[in-house]
């Protein structure tokens, strides 16, 4: 099995920079999934640095109004967007209750494609902090419209593969995951040609060291106490799994058009390092701050220019032990797993994600074992067959796609609960 035909050029380029409003003055914003942890972090960056940023729209699920108003306000912003319609009437009231007296309230779009009609505003940057696939659609509205976008949903990069590569401009997309705004930083210091491989660092999650047999009984709470980062529950589960090390290494081989066998996963407990380049002199670069992600975000909105105190920078005068260990690919099956589906493009990728979306909610609400996320995801995948590839995929073929490998995962896992029930 070999690697997807290489691009003539990477998507995301230190080198390139994509301008859609060149001039002076704060850059306008759009921040989709802002009530979230990547919305929050970003308004927090912004409102320390309204020189640089100004934020012109806000969009959200609607489980949160009060914050979602609260930020409207705070930010001046001309369009608040949420998914959910039946929260309408109560957002209108939290905006009335933090506006004063005559100030004009924001433009209200409501409904599924709200944070899509967000993301195709007049603005400089979209970032895209939606959780998960359903940040598809507002990633190619972005990507069209001509916007730079500053990329944290990485499954609508994983989902919608060549759609969102036939879009993307060089320079057009940045990426805000740690570990890819490190290997964007990383890649600055050298060509493509001189790039040997990638190395994604891990930390491991909470069960780091456990066999497959150890992990078979864990609980929902031993996997949601994530030992360096504060994450919502789905991202969590995931690092727990290690499917978000696999979601991350297709995404490597997206951005910067590097083949599967040259993009390595090191388990590095401390997460000090977010991920590192080799060069074919020897030379490795690795990209590190204490974890935070207001200095993703930073790169992800900022660049080419740096946000100063973005986030905290390591005290060197303290001794400190940094440690760096192989992945367990027997305990931890979910990064080989994503490497098969990345060269089977197309629609695997989604295949993959939607199942593992649908067991690790499972997985939550106690109808399947922690093992069963990922025996699960594996046997969706090769009942799959045969993906829809090439430039005949279409949003209708990755829609279909996920649509079957929920409700087969949902299947599956009713039958494994109810096994487990009579047992």
């Amino acid at each position: 099995m070999t690697d997807s035909p290489a691009r003539p050029a990477p998507l995301a380029d230190p080198h390139l920079v994509y301008d859609p409003v060149p001039g002076d003055g704060p850059k306008d914003v759009v921040i989709l999934g802002s009530t979230g942890s990547i919305g929050t972090q970003a308004i927090d960056l912004v409102l320390r640095n309204p020189d640089r940023f100004r934020v012109t729209a806000l969009s959200a699920n609607g489980g949160r109004v009060a914050l979602l108003a609260e930020q409207a306000h705070r930010l001046r912003v001309r369009t608040v967007a949420v998914a959910r319609e039946d929260v309408v009437p109560a957002l209108r009231e939290a905006l009335a209750a933090e506006y004063g007296s005559g100030e004009p309230l924001p433009e209200i779009l409501a409904g599924p494609d709200a944070a899509t009609q967000a993301a195709a505003s007049d603005c400089h940057t979209v970032l895209n902090g939606i959780t998960g696939s359903i940040g598809l659609a507002p990633t190619l509205a972005a990507l069209e419209a001509g916007r730079t976008l500053a990329l944290a949903n990485k499954e609508s990069l994983i989902v919608g593969g060549p759609l969102v590569t036939a879009l993307a401009k060089p320079g057009q997309i940045i990426p805000v995951d740690s570990e890819h705004a490190a290997l964007f930083q990383a890649l600055a210091a050298g060509t493509r040609a001189d790039v040997r491989k990638l190395v994604v660092t891990a930390s491991g999650g909470p069960f780091r060291g456990r066999t497959r047999d150890e992990l078979a009984h864990v609980t929902v709470a031993d996997a949601l106490a994530h030992p360096t980062w504060a994450m919502g529950p789905v991202i969590t589960v995931n690092s727990a799994t290690l499917v978000n090390k696999g979601l991350e290494v297709i995404e490597a081989h997206l951005l910067y058009d590097i083949p599967f066998d040259r993009i390595e996963v090191v388990v590095h407990p401390q997460s000090y390092v977010h991920s590192m380049v080799e060069f074919t002199d020897g030379s490795t670069i690795a990209q590190a701050t204490p974890p935070d992600m207001r200095g993703p975000i930073a790169i992800g909105l900022g660049w080419p220019e740096r946000v100063p105190d973005a986030a905290p920078a390591f005290d060197w005068s303290k001794a400190s032990t940094w440690e760096f260990f192989p992945l367990d690919d027997e305990a931890f099956p979910s990064v080989n797993l994503a490497r098969h589906v990345g060269r089977l493009a197309g629609t695997a990728p989604a295949v993959f994600n939607a199942a593992n979306e649908e067991c690790v909610a499972a997985f939550l609400s106690g109808a399947l074992p922690f093992n069963g996320i990922m025996e699960t995801v594996i046997r969706v995948v090769e009942e799959h067959g045969t993906p829809v590839t090439g430039t005949s995929l279409t949003v209708s073929d990755v829609l279909e796609a996920e649509t079957w490998a929920r409700a087969r995962a949902r299947e599956l896992t009713a039958t494994t609960a109810t096994a487990e029930a009579r047992a």
